[in-house]
């Protein structure tokens, strides 16, 4: 549960709300899918209004991001548009993760070939228009920010339109570089734009989703649901586990990052989280990329623009995964 001690920011308390009263929140998931992405798109089908996926190039090219999305709307017959959005970072040089995700940003499966590719291949309109059409929509990002940093330049006025931004990434540690996490590494200068906006953060770094692993008996779990979509996702949490494994000394399962973006919204009293003032590093020589977040306690310090989540209740957010691939398995098996 939170804690009283720990003041919620406007953008978890309109979350807080809107778990009281059951309304599912209206989200767009800007997301390059990503085998941790992929769990946030079924977590969004299950649990939000989910009005679009738009994707960007993260953890593969966006050739890759795109036609991943495009497997899961149809393997999961979902009612939503993909559009593909930015193909690189404003300003750095793309950067990838194959290293984690395999080539194809889902290695480790058979994904069958979706039915046709992205239903647009401007991100950036999508979202603004969405925004504008629709009051109060929450951008959830789980990864680099270029997209969203692009809608919020070309239509300042989404900042008084959505009702805030829920995004993986950051933390006070990294998995890139030392100090550096790869969502906010990958584009810095897009997440400075996005940090700096002025609309409500929330931010589910590292120092959470490193609560939030796949463990050899959660995928055993997955696989006990035994339908062709669960095996699909068994074979994707594997591959991902044994590369999480080869690449950590301690770490016992793979950091299913992503979701908690989405269930920060859904199920907000599953957090701790504290008010920050986070400031993006663009250039340092080893510091690119680092969310800066001020723990201080003292007068004058800048006010916080971010709230970070610190502490998951991680079993519980696994059974509402678990329970969310239960039912898209049973939609995909019925379709």
């Amino acid at each position: 549960m939170v804690s009283p001690h720990h003041r919620l920011t406007p953008c978890a308390m309109l979350a807080a709300m809107s778990h009281v009263s059951n309304d599912r929140p209206q989200i767009v998931l800007d997301c390059d899918p990503g085998h941790d992405d992929v769990i946030a798109i079924v977590l969004a089908a299950h649990t939000t209004n989910l009005l679009g996926i738009t994707t960007v190039a993260g953890n593969a090219p966006l050739d890759r991001t795109t036609y991943n999305a495009c497997v899961m709307r149809d393997a999961m017959q979902l009612d939503t548009t993909v559009h593909s959005g930015a193909e690189r970072p404003l300003v750095a040089e793309p950067k990838f993760a194959g290293y984690v995700h395999g080539a194809s940003g889902l290695d480790g499966a058979e994904l069958p070939a979706p039915s046709h590719g992205a239903d647009s291949t401007d991100a950036v309109s999508f979202i603004i228009d969405t925004c504008r059409q629709n009051e109060g929509v929450w951008l959830v990002p789980t990864g680099p920010l270029t997209n969203i940093a692009l809608a919020l330049r070309t239509a300042p006025d989404l900042v008084d339109r959505i009702a805030g931004i829920s995004l993986m990434g950051g933390g006070t540690f990294g998995n890139r570089t030392p100090l550096a996490e790869f969502n906010v590494w990958a584009d810095p200068h897009a997440a400075a734009m996005v940090f700096d906006c002025g609309a409500p953060i929330t931010m589910a770094g590292l120092d959470v989703t490193h609560q939030f692993l796949v463990t050899p008996p959660r995928i055993e779990q997955v696989e006990a649901i035994n339908t062709p979509f669960s095996s699909m996702i068994t074979d994707l949490f594997r591959f991902f586990a044994r590369n999480y494994l080869s690449r950590h000394e301690h770490m016992v399962g793979a950091a299913l990052h992503d979701p908690l973006a989405v269930m920060a919204l859904t199920h907000p009293h599953l957090f701790i989280g504290v008010d920050r003032h986070v400031t993006i590093e663009m250039e340092g020589r080893h510091t690119t990329g680092m969310t800066v977040i001020d723990r201080r306690d003292m007068i004058g310090q800048e006010a916080p623009n971010a709230h970070v989540l610190e502490r998951v209740d991680h079993e519980a957010a696994w059974a509402i995964v678990l329970d969310a691939l239960a039912a898209a398995s049973n939609r995909a098996a019925h379709a």
